[in-house]
């Protein structure tokens, strides 16, 4: 067994563990108790904690140090702990760990505690190489769905690079276990499709549809009268627009939020809450599934491994449609100095 492969069997057991606490949680608990806000009201990425996201904080740190840790020491990367970042077993020299690990226990926190849709555990493994450690570094990575009350079926995903990636259905309700197979979509235009530019949260929101609105006509022209040309889908979850991509629901999203920095000094306005290198660190698995995931500007989305850097990213479903709506994405950018 490749030596990357041995840390997936407790991952995946980990990530069983945490989805399992959470439906817990959700089953005896109000949408009011998991949405209060919990701590010092903010993880040091500066993003809001929830109770909800209190439910699996401890499982996640003692699983690792009793079940990987023990064996060979790693750097534990994961919002809520203290500076961003926790070396495995506690006492040992970050430099005597091999591995790098990033977890982020719920991604969808907001719609999945008010049972709205799904939430993600997302994990990915890389080797050490100290603070310059980045998402292209990742050798492993899994993701894992949290299911609404109302759903028995789920998803869990996982990739080795250069390995392809694999799934599995789990049926809540009976345990079972099946494996699946996802596809990206093989449409080659948005036309029809869902194509998004994310804006979750208000502030910006105008500069982020206006930037939406131009690349698509610019792309497929002008909208017929009475008619549509493709739709959005504003999923609060990095984990799930993944998804969505690589199982064939999106066809082009990106995350554009750090570029508004400028902009919103400009407007005297602060910076709202951005994506995060935990949010995204499972893009492995969209990528050995053809899914094309770039920075804003084309390049390789090579962000480090901490838990406060701004993330901004694009996902095409394919090369077909990367090669449609990249130009005129990276020509609209550019006119407004933002890359």
């Amino acid at each position: 067994m490749p030596e990357i492969e041995r840390f997936l069997p407790a991952l995946r057991q980990l990530h069983d563990r945490i989805r399992q606490r959470v439906l817990e949680a959700t089953q005896t608990h109000s949408s009011e108790d998991l949405s209060r806000i919990a701590g010092n009201d903010v993880d040091t990425s500066g993003d809001l904690v929830f109770a909800i996201d209190r439910v699996s904080e401890t499982e996640l740190v003692d699983f690792l140090t009793r079940e990987i840790a023990a064996d060979e020491p790693i750097v534990l990367i994961a919002e809520g702990l203290e500076d961003g970042q926790r070396v495995l077993p506690e006492g040992t020299s970050e430099e005597d760990c091999q591995w790098r690990i990033i977890v982020d226990p719920i991604d969808g926190t907001r719609p999945l505690m008010y049972q709205k849709r799904s939430g993600w555990i997302l994990t990915a493994v890389a080797p050490n190489r100290g603070p310059s450690t980045n998402l292209g570094d990742v050798q492993l990575a899994l993701q894992t769905e949290i299911p609404l009350l109302k759903q028995h079926l789920c998803d869990q995903l996982w990739a080795i690079r250069g390995q392809g990636a694999q799934a599995e259905r789990y049926n809540v309700l009976t345990d079972a276990r099946t494996p699946i197979t996802f596809r990206p979509t093989s449409a080659d235009t948005i036309q029809y499709g869902y194509a998004s530019i994310c804006r979750f949260f208000p502030g910006l929101r105008d500069v982020l549809a206006e930037i939406e609105d131009r690349v698509i006509t610019a792309v497929l022209g002008p909208r017929p009268p009475g008619g549509t040309m493709t739709f959005e889908d504003q999923y609060p979850s990095t984990g799930g627009q993944v998804f969505s991509l690589l199982s064939g629901s999106d066809r082009f999203v990106a995350d554009l939020r750090p570029l508004m920095k400028e902009v919103a000094a400009e407007r005297g306005e602060n910076m709202g809450h951005c994506c995060h290198p935990y949010d995204i660190c499972t893009l492995l698995i969209a990528e050995e599934m053809g899914v094309a995931i770039t920075n804003p500007a084309g390049g390789p989305v090579s962000y480090p491994l901490d838990v406060t850097t701004d993330v901004a990213w694009v996902g095409y479903a394919n090369e077909s449609i990367r090669q449609q709506v990249e130009p005129l994405l990276l020509e609209e950018l550019r006119a407004r100095e933002l890359i």
